[in-house]
């Protein structure tokens, strides 16, 4: 059941049950006061019979002749009159007697003062009625032809007029549902449309600001993340493609080299040695990329555990002086740190340790001495690891984009790198809730500062 049908049809049951309710409230209410209207009209017949009887002395004969004349148009009020010994003083037809009193019926009217009841669809009420200090027992009957008419035709109105108001409230809810659902319909035709080759289209969010607007704005966001992320991975891919395809055709250009003839052991040497310089190459450049998907895994599936991080600076200085003999890293302290906690760091180490020695490897590569210098700073919000060198530096229009993956600026010529290093640092750093800053001038070096 699609939802414009199923709001309607909500919205025509709660409508009518309203309306039931209403209609149902309306009804009683008018039974009651038929009810009550029609007990006080035979209280009032009956007192004025009993006083035309008993204060009038209008013979019975004439009251009788009254009653059935009037009873041949009308439903006229059957009246009977006891005194206090129950002894039927008057009656206006004896034959006929409707309600047939009873001793029990009589005493009970005595006892109580009034009684109300049915029998037979006919209302019936006795009374006490006080004449010149004797006490009369009266009786009147009679049904309600014309209140029940009315009743009648109320509750023949309510239907009706019920069924047209349901059917009336179930196309006016049609009606409002599609006017109301139109915009998803078109977010849903315009979806429709959009594809892996078309991650540019976007949902119309209309003029209104309401919670339909919201989700399309909310939808149009998520596209936009979506496609810088396929862009971002085709660049990627192309990048990966392109930076695997150099040593490996160098690797087959030398190996089909080496078995095109016969070479002296010294070639032969020659030869090994290069290829094994592009299997290194390819060795980092799978590594950085294998780092690179595991700083981009959900944090929640990382293994976080507390650690000092002064530690986890020399452990990475160690790790990459034991591969660069002629490298030079110098660690300092700004101050010393009040508590433990200062030290400590909840993060993952061996992601740290590859954050910490790419920048300490870039700081070293790209120094005419192979020197850097990592300062660690104690504060009371963190800590702040400062890594300065006084090497080439970043020419200014390379800075914006050196955390970009394998982007590789004008001092590439100097070094050799895949440009992913400084990418994936970045990525390592927020994953700990950290930032970064670089701060650089070409010709007398670079900065970068880590604060967590």
């Amino acid at each position: 059941m699609k939802i414009r049908l199923r709001l309607a049809l909500l919205f025509t049951l709660l409508a009518a049950a309203i309306l039931l309710v209403f209609a149902a409230a309306i009804y009683f209410s008018a039974r009651n006061d038929r009810e009550k209207e029609f007990y006080s009209l035979l209280q009032k017949e009956a007192v004025t019979k009993a006083n035309l009887f008993l204060d009038a002395k209008v013979d019975t004969a004439t009251l009788q002749r009254i009653y059935r004349n009037n009873r041949q148009i009308i439903n006229e009020v059957e009246v009977a009159v006891y005194d206090g010994n129950f002894r039927l003083l008057y009656h206006d037809a004896v034959d006929i007697d409707f309600v047939k009193e009873h001793p029990e019926m009589l005493a009970q009217i005595r006892d109580e003062g009034m009684v109300q009841f049915y029998q037979d669809g006919w209302q019936v009420i006795g009374l006490r009625h006080e004449f010149e200090g004797r006490q009369y027992l009266l009786t009147a009957a009679a049904y309600d032809q014309y209140g029940y008419n009315k009743l009648e035709s109320l509750l023949r109105n309510i239907v009706l007029g019920f069924t047209a108001a349901t059917a009336l409230i179930y196309g006016a809810g049609l009606y409002f549902a599609r006017r109301v659902l139109q915009p998803i319909a078109a977010m849903t035709e315009k979806a429709r449309l959009i594809s892996a080759t078309h991650l540019d289209l976007r949902l119309p969010t209309g003029r209104n600001r309401d919670e339909l607007s919201e989700l399309a704005a909310t939808f149009n966001n998520m596209l936009s993340r979506l496609e810088h992320s396929f862009d971002a991975q085709k660049n990627f891919v192309s990048n990966i493609s392109h930076e695997l395809r150099t040593p490996l055709a160098a690797m087959i250009a030398e190996l089909e080299l080496a078995q095109s003839r016969e070479y002296s052991v010294t070639e032969y040497q020659s030869i090994i040695r290069r290829t094994l310089g592009d299997a290194q190459k390819m060795a980092r450049l799978t590594g950085s990329l294998l780092d690179l998907a595991r700083a981009e895994y959900d944090p929640a599936k990382i293994a976080f555990r507390p650690l000092r991080i002064d530690e986890v600076l020399f452990d990475a200085r160690q790790q990459l002086l034991q591969t660069h003999l002629d490298y030079r890293i110098d660690i300092c302290f700004a101050n010393e740190p009040e508590t433990e906690e200062q030290v400590m760091l909840n993060g993952n180490e061996y992601l740290l340790k590859v954050a910490l020695i790419n920048l300490l490897e870039n700081g070293c590569k790209f120094s005419a001495e192979h020197h850097c210098t990592a300062t660690l700073h104690f504060t009371p919000t963190g800590v702040e690891i400062s890594i300065v060198d006084e090497g080439i530096g970043i020419a200014p229009d390379d800075l914006p984009h050196i955390f970009e993956p394998f982007y590789r600026g004008a001092n590439s010529r100097f070094a050799e790198g895949n440009g992913i290093g400084l990418s994936l640092t970045q990525k390592i750093v927020r994953l700990h809730k950290g930032n970064m800053e670089v701060y650089s001038e070409t010709g007398k070096g670079t900065r970068f500062l880590i604060i967590f």
